[in-house]
C-alpha cells in the first residue's frame, strides 16, 4: 500500500475485522473519521493512518477504558494515557478484581454447600443432656474477638480453677442479646465439666438442665455468617411444624484455634424445639 491508498469502508471493514456497524458507531462518536466522504456517493473511505488509529482504539478498550475516555484523550492530541490516568485505571482495576475474587469465593461456597446437601443429612434432632458448665459472660465487639478470648483469658482461669473436662469435650456460647448489636455482642461461653467448683470474678459454675429436643446443624464457614445457617434451620423447623423452647447454642468443632482458614471452621448449631 501506498501513502496515498483509500480502502471503501467494506474494504477497511474486511481487512481489519470490524464490522461496518462498529465503524459508523465510532464515526458518529467522533473517534474514527473517514479520511474521505464523496460528496455526491457518501462513499466512506479510509487510509493507513485509520488502521492505527483503530488499534490504538481496540487496545485501549481491552484495557478498560471507555470509548468516552478513549474520545477525550484523542481530542487532547495522545494515542496513549499519561501517568495519572494509567494509575487511576490500576485502581479501578484492583477493586475490580477484588469484587471479582470475593464474587468467586461466594459462587464456591454455594457450590460447596449445594454439595454438602446432596452428600450428608443436613438437620438432625438430638437430645442433649444435664450437664455441668464452666461458665464466663462478656460484651464482645464481634465475633473474631470470641478465639483470643477464649484462649488468653477463659482458658487460662479454667486451667488455675483445676477445672476438668470430659472428653470428647463440648463448648458452647449463648447470645443474650434481645435484638441484633454488631458491636456490642453480650455472649456466654460454657464449658463442659466434670464438677462444680467455686466461681471466680471470670468463671461461673452452674448445671444446666436437659433439652428433651433440640434441633441440631452443622455450620462451615466463619461466624459472621451464622445468619445463613439460621435462616435454613428455621426454614425447616416451620416446614416441620416446631417452634422454638429456649435460647440456640452454638457449639465449636473447628475454629481458630486449630484452622487458620475462616472458611473451614465448622461449629454446630443446637436449637432446643418443641
Amino acid at each position: 500500500m501506498g501513502n496515498n491508498t483509500k480502502l471503501k469502508i467494506g474494504e477497511f471493514s474486511k481487512m481489519m475485522q470490524v464490522t461496518v456497524k462498529t465503524l459508523r458507531h465510532y464515526e458518529q462518536r467522533g473517534l474514527l473519521m473517514p479520511e474521505e466522504v464523496d460528496k455526491w456517493t457518501g462513499y466512506r473511505y479510509y487510509s493507513i493512518s485509520q488502521m492505527q488509529r483503530l488499534n490504538a482504539i481496540r487496545d485501549l478498550q481491552r484495557q478498560g477504558f471507555t470509548l468516552e475516555e478513549i474520545k477525550e484523550l484523542f481530542d487532547d492530541g495522545a494515542q496513549m494515557p499519561g501517568v495519572e490516568l494509567l494509575t487511576q485505571k490500576i485502581e479501578e482495576t484492583e477493586r475490580q478484581l477484588q469484587l471479582l475474587v470475593e464474587r468467586r469465593r461466594q459462587l464456591l461456597r454455594w457450590l460447596d454447600s449445594h454439595k454438602q446437601k446432596n452428600t450428608m443429612e443436613k438437620f438432625n434432632i438430638q437430645s442433649l443432656p444435664e450437664i455441668i458448665v464452666a461458665s464466663h459472660r462478656e460484651v464482645i465487639a464481634d465475633y473474631s474477638a470470641l478465639g483470643a478470648l477464649c484462649v488468653n483469658k477463659i482458658g487460662p482461669e479454667m486451667q488455675r480453677l483445676g477445672c476438668k473436662c470430659p472428653l470428647p469435650g463440648y463448648c458452647f456460647t449463648i447470645e443474650h442479646n434481645p435484638e441484633y448489636a454488631p458491636s456490642t455482642i453480650d455472649i456466654e461461653y460454657c464449658e463442659q465439666v466434670e464438677e462444680m467448683g467455686v466461681d471466680s470474678s471470670i468463671i461461673q459454675f452452674k448445671r444446666l438442665s436437659a433439652v428433651p429436643k433440640a434441633l441440631c446443624m452443622k455450620h462451615v464457614g466463619p461466624y459472621e455468617r451464622f445468619y445463613e445457617s439460621y435462616t435454613e434451620a428455621f426454614k425447616y423447623m416451620e416446614e416441620q411444624g416446631y417452634k422454638i423452647a429456649g435460647h440456640p447454642r452454638t457449639c465449636y468443632i473447628d475454629g481458630v484455634w486449630n484452622q487458620d482458614d475462616p472458611e473451614k471452621w465448622v461449629s454446630i448449631i443446637q436449637i432446643p424445639i418443641q
